[in-house]
């Protein structure tokens, strides 16, 4: 039975006006896969998360890497955001003063698989880290699209909330494309990698062929990392 192609690049640029940052790519992402997105910082990680994202359009959630949330709305609004292209302006208006039921009881299921219970109503100006990365995460789930982007979505939590964070998304979306950093992390969870590294994709390979060696062979200045590292990229 074939796989149908959502993206394929072939030898193509991507960058930004005359700058190159990924040079003769050349992939393709079949629906059904889930990978893992490595490299370096800097690399051309986010980059390539990017042209994705246009190339999917409307069939794609987005995690951005710095969250995008708005800081003095409340948890409820910043996941309610996701969804916001589906509603006119006058509801969306009427919704800000006034929590639609329907929707509200269906962001407080999602936060509260999120480890987010009782939080709708905080502004996520008061949140930690680790919690806004998890309403970031709410908002792009709440969206219900085929594919999950997501650009370092797990930076900002611990091991354990990283596997199960994980869990929550790969259940909902049966294609994902994720930039991450925890090597172990994606040999367990991921049936495909692709590492970026010089400018270049220079590996794309299934997860069954690989070792934690290869993986740490994408980071030659740093020493290996573990599930519970931390570069800040």
């Amino acid at each position: 039975m074939s796989v149908a192609t959502l993206v394929r690049f072939d030898a193509e640029r991507l960058g930004h006006a005359q700058h190159t940052v990924l040079a003769e790519l050349t992939l393709t992402l079949h629906a059904g896969e889930r990978v893992a997105l490595l490299g370096p910082s800097g690399v051309g990680k986010s980059t390539l998360l990017a042209a994705l994202r246009r190339r999917l359009a409307q069939r794609a959630a987005w995690c951005p890497q710095e969250h995008g949330l708005v800081p003095p709305l409340a948890v409820y609004h910043n996941v309610y955001m996701g969804r916001l292209e589906r509603h006119s302006a006058l509801a969306n208006l009427g919704n800000l003063l006034r929590p639609r039921r329907d929707a509200w009881r269906e962001i407080q299921i999602l936060c509260d698989a999120l480890g987010l219970d009782g939080l709708l109503k905080r502004p996520v100006s008061r949140l930690s880290g680790g919690q806004r990365q998890r309403v970031a995460i709410a908002r792009a789930l709440y969206q219900a699209r085929e594919v999950f982007l997501g650009d370092e979505p797990l930076a900002s939590v611990d091991p354990h909330q990283a596997e199960r964070l994980l869990a929550m998304i790969q259940a909902r979306h049966a294609t994902c494309v994720i930039a991450l950093h925890q090597r172990e992390l994606a040999l367990r969870h991921f049936d495909r990698v692709w590492g970026l590294r010089d400018g270049r994709l220079v590996l794309d390979a299934p997860v069954r062929t690989l070792t934690l060696a290869d993986l740490d062979a994408l980071y030659p200045d740093a020493s290996p990392l573990t599930d519970g590292s931390r570069d800040g990229s």
